[in-house]
């Protein structure tokens, strides 16, 4: 009888170890499973950070490399719109760079339409896995940016790609309103969402300015492509052939093209700031660009509106101290 009741004593006991050991193991998988979930999860995020990191810095350097000035400027703003700004640039200069990136009109046809869908679907909350995009996305959503301005910034550009002169002043100054103008209110948004009349008045007549200051400065360069966009009813009124500047020629006629571009330039600068005790201080960071635009104003005319200058192609040492300067005054 003691064996008897030591082997069931016995079968019980390595029953009831049996029974209580499965909640153990059970719980010891839960916590296993648990810790390579808290793994994964530290993995994703690392990896969310990572990208997060990387389109935020592959846009920092697309615009440091191909907008300095713009660049100098977004280093100025207020923190929490300094990212989404660079967003925005990065933006216009994936667009502006394909018009000279592209050998056939076709190719930059795509690339526009890709931005176009790309839109869209930023909108969607679905942005393409592009480092521009996954930012610009960001910046959306961050400050409920209008869509209508980034669209327009688009198909302006991808009208831009006929690749010929402007037919007259006002022409380039449709193009620059789309472009610079359109970038500009983004900005005003990103700024704690500044809406106000004066400010869109300036910010239209900045961008103008913008736009016919670039073309200048681009004249240079352009013409080593032998390609000339200065606007032609200009050109023709002081009798200066397109051929007069692929030659960098520095005549009279060809300086007094020059001079009426820059004036026009110049007019749209001063109608700015006739707005200035109207701009609210929040909005004055987005403005910044009057700084360079001034500068290469006043260094064109020291070079007696000779587009073709050797100083006109050196950089402005004094530019981020100018640049510092005026966002500390917060005028433009």
């Amino acid at each position: 009888m003691a064996v008897g009741v030591s082997v069931q004593h016995g079968l019980f006991s390595r029953k009831t170890s049996l029974i209580y050991s499965i909640p153990r193991k059970i719980a010891l998988n839960g916590v296993c499973i648990q810790r390579a979930a808290e793994i994964q999860s530290v993995r994703a995020s690392t990896n969310t950070a990572g990208e997060n990191q990387h389109s935020e810095k592959y846009c920092l350097n697309l615009v440091r490399s191909r907008d300095y000035e713009g660049f100098l400027s977004c280093l100025l703003l207020p923190e929490e719109a300094r990212r989404s700004s660079l967003a925005l640039r990065a933006f216009n200069v994936e667009l502006a760079q394909v018009k000279d990136s592209v050998s056939q009109k076709t190719i930059g046809l795509m690339r526009m339409q890709f931005w176009k869908t790309a839109i869209e679907e930023i909108y969607r909350d679905d942005p393409p896995n592009q480092p521009v995009s996954t930012e610009l996305w960001k910046a959306v959503k961050t400050h409920g940016l209008t869509k209508r301005w980034l669209m327009r910034i688009v198909t302006e550009r991808e009208k831009d790609l006929d690749d010929r002169a402007y037919r007259n002043l006002q022409e380039l100054e449709k193009y620059s309103e789309n472009t610079q103008s359109s970038l500009l209110y983004l900005l005003l948004e990103c700024l704690a969402g500044v809406k106000n009349v004066h400010a869109d008045h300036a910010a239209s007549h900045i961008g103008k300015a913008q736009g016919i200051a670039t073309c200048l400065r681009a004249t240079p360069y352009n013409s080593s492509r032998r390609k000339v966009y200065l606007p032609m009813d200009i050109c023709m009124l002081h009798g200066a052939s397109q051929e007069d500047f692929i030659r960098g020629s520095r005549e009279k006629n060809v300086r007094d093209v020059v001079f009426d571009i820059a004036s026009q330039a110049h007019v749209h600068l001063e109608h700015a700031r006739s707005f200035s005790d109207n701009v609210p201080a929040a909005a004055t960071p987005a403005f910044l660009p009057t700084v360079v635009l001034e500068d290469y104003l006043q260094r064109v005319r020291k070079a007696d509106f000779d587009v073709f200058h050797k100083s006109l192609l050196n950089r402005n040492p004094l530019l981020p101290f100018q640049l510092y300067l005026r966002s500390w005054k917060k005028t433009y």
